[in-house]
């Protein structure tokens, strides 16, 4: 089975980019046990526990994240480098667990996956 890994790369709202990775990460978890999420750039954003969809009229996604742990979804990783470029603190709560690690780190896990879709 091939190693698949997610790439979020844009922020929560103003494209359904999110929504539709988070729906692909789901379908994909039911055909496959090695699946490796990963938040760079914008991307980031997505973890946020600060979001309110609800104020620009957006549906609500975000919790869906947790529930990848249901789908033995453990391999998540944040670009810490990517937190610090948006004023976030990488030990800040998130609404998903994901290693904080520096974007070489990131390089060499990401690196391990077969097959890279990005959002």
């Amino acid at each position: 089975m091939n190693r698949v890994a997610f790439l979020f790369t844009q922020a929560p709202h103003g494209s359904s980019a999110g929504r539709e990775g988070l729906d692909a990460v789901l379908a994909t978890g039911a055909l496959s046990e090695d699946i490796g999420l990963f938040f760079i750039g914008d991307g980031v954003l997505q973890l946020s526990c600060e979001q309110q969809p609800e104020k620009i009229l957006a549906r609500n996604y975000i919790a869906t994240f947790g529930v990848l742990a249901l789908y033995d979804i453990e391999q998540c990783y944040v670009c810490e480098s990517s937190l610090l470029a948006r004023g976030m603190h990488p030990e800040a709560a998130r609404v998903l667990n994901a290693d904080v690690v520096d974007a070489a780190s990131l390089r060499q896990a990401l690196a391990r996956f077969d097959r890279i879709i990005c959002f």
